[in-house]
């Protein structure tokens, strides 16, 4: 058992306390990892929120992290200890029906379990005080030593800086992926994003790589059009700008409306708004960012039968044992951007602070 520090969400609603954890080792087919690295995302938050049906206290957070294997318990060939590694809330056990089906890289192998905060045998590795915490979409990476599934590893490049490509454990792959794998932007187009956070800027990123030749980004936060412009953005608006519903500024801005766009706030309205600024006949909007519990979409039927197509997309479609040591190698040749992301860089006891920068838009 390790001792190490983690930062403990007790209750919903509540900051997260910095607490002496043990951490249990690894059973068969699990991998305990040092985490060298973690990055705060607003999934996380969601949670804390007390707003995720899904949510399970008290548990340790976090699923953008980078580390080094620890020790692997029996039956695990993939990653020996030593090896440098993005655990993976989306796993890939390249045996279940979805993971053998080319279309989806939703693995469902163990779902359930992790939906439950536990791991694949219904326990846990984390005790604090004496009582039993839950973990964390399969990765928990709010604690110095985590234990993960060994199908929610990637095994990636030595030479990589943690403190950077933690980030492709969700946000920058999640982005990047919905324009090149989810919507197969092509060269030419003109694209609407939807919310200039980190995955948005993904999505811009991806945009560009993929030849878009007109990008425009949408955010009520006007600070973040500089930065969306440096990741390939040609120009930036605002709703709060105009009189009339934001899909209609852009189907006049573009001719009859934009070829691919993509919600990256989580927000059902804009979803909407993502959808009718599309361009009729052949238009694709992609949601990228993950709406509140028990919410739900609306839209005219025609909207669809003119020709408009309504997509979503998890980990940006990237089969996550295969995909994720790729882009860490398209990051370490300068094909990706994974640097320009990073706004800030605290210690581990800072972490409420994280969150405080986050929610702040900064």
């Amino acid at each position: 058992v390790i001792k190490c520090k983690a930062a403990v969400a007790w209750e919903a609603g509540k900051p997260l306390s910095l607490e002496e954890v043990e951490v249990a080792p690894p059973k068969a087919h699990e991998v305990r990892i040092k985490i060298v690295a973690t990055a705060v995302c607003h999934t996380d938050a969601y949670t804390l929120s007390g707003a995720d049906p899904e949510g399970c206290f008290p548990v340790i957070l976090g699923h953008e992290g980078a580390g080094i294997v620890e020790s692997v318990g029996e039956g695990v060939t993939k990653v020996k200890p030593g090896d440098t590694v993005i655990p993976l809330y989306i796993p890939q056990c390249g045996e279940c029906k979805f993971c053998k089906n080319p279309k989806t890289n939703l693995c469902q192998k163990i779902r359930i379990t992790q939906g439950k905060g536990l791991m694949p045998d219904g326990t846990s590795r984390f005790t604090c005080k004496g009582k039993q915490i839950y973990h964390f979409m399969g990765t928990s990476t709010f604690s110095e030593y985590t234990v993960v599934a060994d199908i929610s590893v990637a095994k990636i490049d030595a030479a990589a800086p943690l403190d950077k490509v933690c980030l492709l454990g969700c946000g920058i792959s999640t982005g990047y992926g919905a324009a090149v794998n989810t919507a197969k932007v092509e060269p030419g187009s003109t694209c609407a994003v939807f919310g200039l956070g980190g995955v948005g800027l993904a999505v811009i990123m991806g945009c560009k790589i993929a030849g878009a030749s007109r990008i425009i980004g949408i955010d009520l936060n006007k600070d973040k059009y500089a930065k969306a412009k440096e990741f390939g953005a040609t120009e930036c608006i605002s709703p709060q700008d105009f009189k009339k519903p934001i899909q209609e500024v852009l189907v006049e801005m573009t001719d009859g409306g934009v070829d691919y766009s993509f919600e990256c706030i989580g927000n059902v309205g804009v979803m909407r708004a993502a959808l009718e600024a599309c361009h009729k006949g052949w238009g694709v909007s992609v949601i990228v960012g993950v709406a509140a519990a028990g919410q739900e979409i609306s839209t005219r039927p025609f909207q669809l039968v003119t020709g408009r197509t309504w997509k979503g997309t998890a980990f940006g479609g990237w089969k996550s044992v295969d995909n994720v040591p790729k882009l860490v190698t398209d990051y370490m040749s300068k094909k990706i951007k994974v640097d320009e992301f990073v706004t800030h860089t605290l210690t581990f006891d800072k972490i409420n602070e994280a969150f405080e920068l986050m929610h702040a838009g900064k």
